[in-house]
């Protein structure tokens, strides 16, 4: 099992703003096959990094058109279905003409190389938004949901900040403190180092 990151340029465009964004992905699997989180921007540099693996699933954290814009063009290349949370569908329409293939609901798991991801409902950055557990490799996926340094954002249309206060708190805090949290975008952390500063993410928060 490796865990592999690759990371793409582009835009995010919301509410009548555009702003330049790096976005992490990341591909995990062994030699012979291998799940993509998230498919951003450009399908280029991700397709590089999967190689001639079978790709067993595309899994989108949310459809915020910075982490969803390749993903047709992945599931092309790579005969791999996409899955979404239902509740992210009117973000996921705004981008693409097509429907994801699957839906993904709290609790499905996702078997790759001998190893389980747990999907992970973490609503309030979108009403979708999904976190992929690999409990194997102590490391949690966590899209725009928990950064290094605290929540993501939630000033935008179909976010909430008590709402994804409850999905870190009741979700991903009560993860064992050395858990790797690798993100949609910047450094990893672990929960360990984000954890103590809940309530100051919620005094600032209000």
């Amino acid at each position: 099992m490796r865990i592999q990151n690759a990371v793409t340029s582009g835009t995010f465009s919301l509410d009548g703003g555009t702003w330049e964004v790096d976005n992490n992905v990341w591909v995990v699997g062994d030699d012979h096959e291998c799940v993509i989180i998230d498919a951003p921007h450009d399908p280029g540099p991700i397709l590089e990094v999967v190689g001639d693996r079978t790709v067993l699933g595309i899994l989108l954290t949310h459809a915020h058109d910075d982490h969803i814009g390749a993903a047709l063009a992945l599931r092309d290349a790579t005969d791999a279905p996409v899955h979404l949370n239902a509740a992210d569908r009117m973000l996921w329409d705004r981008v693409h003409d097509e429907a994801p293939d699957a839906e993904v609901a709290d609790g499905d798991r996702f078997t790759v190389a001998g190893a389980d991801l747990l999907a992970l409902h973490t609503p309030g950055h979108s009403p979708g938004s999904t976190s992929y557990l690999l409990a194997a490799e102590s490391t949690v996926f966590t899209g725009d949901t928990l950064f290094k340094g605290g929540p993501g954002a939630t000033g935008r249309s179909f976010s909430d900040f008590p709402t994804i206060i409850s999905s870190i708190r009741e979700k991903l805090l009560t993860l064992p403190p050395e858990t790797v949290v690798r993100t949609g975008h910047g450094d990893s952390t672990t929960i360990g180092d984000e954890a103590p500063h809940l309530e100051e993410w919620i005094s600032r928060g209000h």
